[in-house]
């Protein structure tokens, strides 16, 4: 049996990017460590690619300590695609976590833009980071 008690977790959408429930957006995360045996690189190579914004992470909740969604590596390589909306999306004022919210978000692409990043259709979703960051 299951029970609503208080209110739905906001859509990241209506609201301010950085107010949305990362834990509940990002089904994977990984520390650096992890991040790092992935790309097959040394641990600080994921604060390098951090810095440059070739790749984002958060704090998905409180005491977990900063993470990166494992969906931004794929096959030992970061995404096809994620640097460059990273990029925009920070060039237009937003912070790591919005741009993982955004990435995240199911803005009917099909799917959320992360997936079509994947899936290797990711024209659309830079054309709306691009639009976004204006």
């Amino acid at each position: 049996m299951s029970s609503t008690t208080g209110s739905p977790s906001p859509d990241p959408l209506d609201g301010p990017l950085a107010a949305a429930d990362l834990d509940a957006l990002v089904d994977e995360w990984g520390d650096w460590a992890q991040v790092a045996d992935l790309l097959d690189v040394p641990r600080t190579k994921v604060g390098t690619l951090l810095r440059e914004h070739r790749l984002a992470a958060a704090v998905p909740r409180p005491g977990a300590g900063q993470r990166v969604p494992l969906a931004f590596v794929q096959d030992g390589e970061v995404v096809k695609g994620l640097p460059g909306i990273l990029t925009v999306l920070h060039d237009g004022g937003y912070d790591d976590r919005e741009c993982i919210a955004w990435l995240f978000t199911d803005l009917g692409l099909p799917g959320r833009p992360i997936d079509a990043l994947r899936e290797n259709r990711g024209s659309e979703a830079k054309r709306r980071a691009q639009a976004m960051a204006l």
